[in-house]
């Protein structure tokens, strides 16, 4: 990797297994020369898969992908339970899987799909009086976290192994906040044999894919850096604004517009750079977040 100097953009990698989010983080930083990296949501060490990185100015976008969907392929394991429900946590109990049919599994299927009522993994980044829940977790406390709701727009059943430790492989599309390990343990709980995820692979977050990102030993950011115009206009509603307005906004000004009310919107320059995220009522146009034109 050969650090680059400042610039702004989006970066999709694909997280090898093994490391965490925040090693991503670090080695981007190297890579690119900037201490400015952030992230619009982790991966377990024992995921792979799509990380959506923000560099510099762009950072203030990825508070806008947190909540895009996304979309997983995994395995889970029937037969057991786990203090994580997935492979890295200690087994609690086991049973034979051989009575589960595919037409039993595919009942149990059913109620994880739509919009559900989810308890997150006790071993899930939520924080419990302001400290992550994992981190208790593996302290030895006992973290009971309140349901959530999501919603599972997919939960599609790949291939099915059945016999006396059954496994499936899946593939889901489901709102930010939903977690996969979750289905596995509710899966095997409706099912009564115990249940948990042995692999996890983020293939999608809203428009980005995995097709797109880069390997982290291959990353070279000067090449696979996605411009914060370009990622605005495919998020959001775009306002070409004129070079009165352009330098308006970059004063804070406020100014109208004929266009439709809403936020954000994507106020593009003349030139085609993203001058900031704003907001539009009743045509008076209000910014959220200005981007600097030094870092293009």
């Amino acid at each position: 990797m050969t650090a680059i100097g400042t610039t702004s953009g989006i970066l999709l990698v694909d997280k090898p297994q093994g490391i965490t989010s925040h090693d991503v983080v670090a080695r981007t930083r190297k890579a690119a020369g900037t201490r400015k990296v952030g992230h619009a949501g982790t991966l377990d060490p024992m995921a792979t898969g799509l990380l959506v990185l923000g560099l510099n100015s762009s950072t203030r976008l990825l508070t806008f992908l947190v909540g895009l969907d996304k979309e997983y392929y995994a395995t889970i394991r029937l037969g057991a339970v786990t203090t994580t429900d997935d492979a890295e946590g200690e087994t609690v109990s086991t049973a034979d899987t051989t009575p589960v049919t595919r037409t039993v599994l595919d009942g149990a299927l059913q109620p994880l799909r739509g919009a559900i009522s989810q308890v997150p993994s006790s071993v899930s980044a939520i924080k419990v009086d302001g400290r992550r829940a994992y981190d208790l977790v593996r302290e030895g406390e006992v973290v009971e976290l309140k349901s959530r709701e999501v919603t599972v727009s997919a939960l599609e059943v790949l291939d099915w192994r059945p016999g006396s430790a059954a496994e499936l492989d899946v593939r889901v599309e489901c709102s930010s906040g939903t977690y996969i390990r979750a289905i596995a343990r509710d899966l095997g709980a409706a099912l009564g044999v115990g249940g948990y995820l042995t692999a996890l692979r983020r293939t999608r977050i809203g428009p980005f894919s995995i097709d797109e990102a880069s390997a982290l030993d291959d990353l070279d950011p000067s090449a696979a850096l996605l411009g914060p115009s370009d990622v605005a206009r495919t998020l959001f509603p775009v306002l070409d604004l004129d070079p009165q307005q352009a330098i308006d906004l970059s004063h804070g000004k406020r100014f109208t517009v004929d266009a439709v009310d809403g936020g954000p919107v994507a106020a593009i320059t003349p030139e085609g750079r993203l001058a900031g995220l704003v907001s539009i009522t009743e045509g008076r146009v209000r910014p959220i977040a200005n981007f600097p034109s030094d870092e293009y």
